[in-house]
């Protein structure tokens, strides 16, 4: 593929199910398509060569690629077909078959029944759905006629055409499968209870029919009718196990647009669904610059209005995440729950994923920006005075004392710059002192800088709690850096950060770039610190077993430090080995003293 704006596209698409959509270069859709991943799926068709021309000819095509992210694969395949539907895309007409999905119909008549369908009447029946196949549909209706003794024929069971006898019960009254409402031996309102139970069970509300069941079981067990509690505990397992509905909702929930915000320093991003029966016929989001540090509510009201008219929208009912300045013709709705309070939460979800495509073709197309951001955002996160494009953190390593060092690594504009790290080993310090050392630690690192006059970090991070936060601030005040330098410590356990002359920690968003900058620094010290540790135990391990050898002395010592490494490798070294590097006769003396010792 050589086009970079495609690949810039491709690259910034998440790893999450969803449904995605390409365009020519006059912006016309090409194919709709649906996705477990994404990122995987809409990188297959750039990658290789496909077997039918009408599909190569389709990537030839694609200019823009969007994409719309669901929570689940199924939501995709049920997104993908209400899609196709609405756009009509020219590739997918060729290409599939543009079939509909069943749903569960509640037919609007005396004593109502419950059967499946392909399409929707608008006689006042409900319909519960769509469903993705029909396998999961006779699950669900074989349960409710194993449950609930409904009539399956089509005969109109008014009261006049009951009284005067025009109908007869059938076979399925004689082998139980319906209780005979034709002939007046069901009730009207008996009938009327089961298909109100029918409902909460194609609502996912499964409680009052699960403690009717079982209560029910434990009734036949009761009278030792065991086969027959055996069926009702199978009802009740296949109740258990069984996801009523898709998050993509009732279609008592039409003609609804959605609108979610999402914003940081420099912009928002602004989602839109519409709804029709319960799916999505469309999602947009749009980016808005801001320009004056603009409240989301500002900002949200003027995208509302906006995508309004651009889409020629004409719903009566929105619902938002806040309160919306948008007339009062238009009812805003709130939720905090149900249908729509997922309708929602799959909008923000949509935004930040949008939002999280920007910000990595920013990072690829302008770093310059890109930085420029993160660092405001530091400053803004950790209340600095300035922002640490400059930051060094700090980190101790001993084990049970011995070798005690220590290890600066150092950021700039928010990247490792690995020239600058720096080791040292603990001089003054005695024994496992981890204050003490950090307290040495910084005042030689700062007094030397002061000493050769190099610029100064923005900030300064102390990788432990309170206590090695006031180690490390002995010697900013004794070398007269306190409010000069900004300094705070984490401390590891719950990402806590503590700050000079403050007892309660900052908790930063697990989430936000600021702590994972944060969190790198402080990872790298620990590598780093450690590395240099092991390094330095493993040399003084050798060193004091070359030591003990008879007849080796500094200048041989130092020729086999630097070339076997370790003491396990000397010893594993064949004579041969060892005298190509210090001569035949030392080389016996080595050998020779390792057979005969434990070392």
């Amino acid at each position: 593929m050589n086009n970079p704006s495609l690949e810039l596209q491709i690259q910034s698409l998440p790893d999450n199910p969803g449904v995605y959509q390409y365009y020519d270069k006059e912006d016309k859709i090409l194919y709709v398509g649906k996705a477990k991943n994404l990122k995987k799926r809409v990188s297959s068709y750039f990658n290789k060569i496909h077997d039918t021309a009408k599909t190569n000819v389709l990537v030839k095509k694609i200019v823009t690629i969007k994409h719309i992210v669901v929570a689940t694969e199924s939501d995709a395949l049920l997104l993908e077909n209400n899609l196709i539907k609405k756009l009509q895309p020219r590739y997918n007409v060729l290409l599939r078959d543009d079939k509909s999905y069943p749903w569960i119909c509640i037919k609007n008549e005396p004593f109502p029944r419950v059967f499946s369908t392909r399409r929707m009447v608008k006689d006042g029946s409900e319909y519960f759905g769509p469903y993705t196949s029909f396998k999961t549909v006779s699950t669900i209706l074989d349960l409710i006629k194993e449950l609930y003794p409904l009539r399956n024929c089509n005969f109109d069971l008014s009261a006049s055409n009951i009284k005067n006898g025009k109908f007869k019960v059938c076979l399925e009254y004689h082998i139980g499968n319906c209780k005979g409402p034709c002939e007046g031996h069901e009730s009207f309102d008996n009938y009327q209870t089961q298909v109100n139970a029918i409902r909460e069970i194609l609502k996912g509300n499964f409680k009052e029919s699960m403690r009717d069941f079982k209560t029910k079981m434990k009734d036949f067990a009761a009278k030792m009718q065991f086969e027959e509690a055996q069926k009702i505990k199978e009802k009740i397992e296949v109740l258990e196990n069984y996801q009523s509905r898709s998050t993509i909702v009732s279609p008592k929930i039409t003609n609804i647009d959605v609108f979610s915000i999402v914003s940081d320093e420099g912009a928002a991003y602004v989602n839109f669904l519409q709804i029709a029966y319960g799916s999505i016929i469309r999602s947009h989001t749009m980016e808005m610059k801001k320009k004056l540090d603009e409240a989301d509510q500002e900002l949200l009201s003027l995208a509302i209005i906006e995508l309004r008219e651009r889409f020629h929208l004409l719903s009566k009912e929105i619902i938002a995440p806040f309160e919306v300045e948008v007339g009062e013709l238009l009812k805003v709705t709130i939720p905090q729950l149900g249908d729509k309070k997922e309708l929602l939460e799959l909008s923000i979800r949509n935004a930040k994923y949008y939002r999280i495509e920007q910000l990595k073709q920013l990072q690829i197309v302008d770093p310059d920006r890109h930085t420029n951001r993160i660092m405001a955002q530091m400053q803004k996160d950790l209340r600095l005075q300035a922002e640490p494009r400059h930051i060094e953190c700090f980190d101790n390593s001993n084990i049970q004392g011995t070798n005690p060092v220590a290890a600066c690594v150092v950021f700039r504009d928010g990247k490792p710059s690995k020239k600058d790290y720096r080791h040292f080993n603990i001089k003054s310090v005695e024994g496992p002192n981890d204050f003490a050392s950090m307290e040495e630690v910084i005042y030689r690192r700062y007094k030397r800088m002061l000493d050769e006059h190099q610029p100064l970090p923005q900030l300064i991070i102390i990788d432990g709690g309170k206590g090695q936060l006031s180690s490390a601030l002995k010697s900013i005040d004794a070398l007269e850096l306190r409010g000069k330098i900004a300094i705070v410590g984490i401390a590891k356990r719950l990402e806590e950060l503590f700050y000079p002359g403050d007892s309660a920690p900052l908790y930063l968003d697990k989430k936000s770039e600021t702590l994972k900058v944060i969190q790198y620094l402080r990872n790298e010290a620990h590598r780093f610190g450690i590395t240099f540790h092991r390094d330095k135990r493993s040399q003084s391990a050798l060193n004091s077993s070359i030591e003990s050898i008879p007849g080796i002395g500094e200048k041989t010592m130092l020729v086999l430090i630097k070339h076997f490494k370790s003491v396990k490798r000397l010893k594993l070294a064949t004579e041969i080995e060892i005298s190509a590097v210090v001569g035949v006769s030392k080389a016996k003396k080595i050998t020779d003293f390792y057979k005969t010792s434990n070392l």
